[in-house]
């Protein structure tokens, strides 16, 4: 969580696991957050599948799984597209778009890094860096 501190907003791409874990964040700062795969029960129910986030103008659209992505995010005004079913933290840019998996920064998945992805948000538009955690 120590990475997490001094975040503006923290933006969660699905598998959070646990109420706890939501809880947890929004002691950081406020939260974004949509339903992954492996969210389930009443809690998980009030996620919604999809969130737009709007800081000052730069649109964010976050999902779970990428390929669930059913609209032309440079068509609809998006700056970013942040997902994170695979777990596997990724970062490119395609027709001016930036999309951004995050990766997991919970328990270890698989063999993928414990990573974040740390979204800077300004008027000329959105940069990210993928940050490894130590664990």
């Amino acid at each position: 969580m120590e990475a997490l501190r001094g975040s503006d907003l923290i933006v969660h791409a699905g598998d959070v696991g646990h109420p706890a874990v939501l809880e947890a964040l929004r002691a950081l700062a406020p939260v974004v957050a949509v339903r992954g795969n492996n969210d389930r029960g009443a809690w998980a129910e009030s996620l919604a599948a999809t969130e737009l986030v709007d800081v000052a103008g730069v649109l964010v659209f976050v999902l779970h799984d990428l390929a669930e992505l059913d609209l032309d995010p440079k068509a609809a005004g998006f700056h970013a597209v942040i997902a994170g079913h695979s777990h596997r933290p990724k970062l490119e840019r395609r027709e001016g778009v930036l999309y951004l998996n995050p990766g997991s920064a919970g328990p270890r998945r698989f063999r993928l890094p414990v990573a974040l992805a740390r979204l800077r948000i300004q008027a000329a538009g959105v940069e990210a860096e993928l940050v490894e955690l130590e664990v």
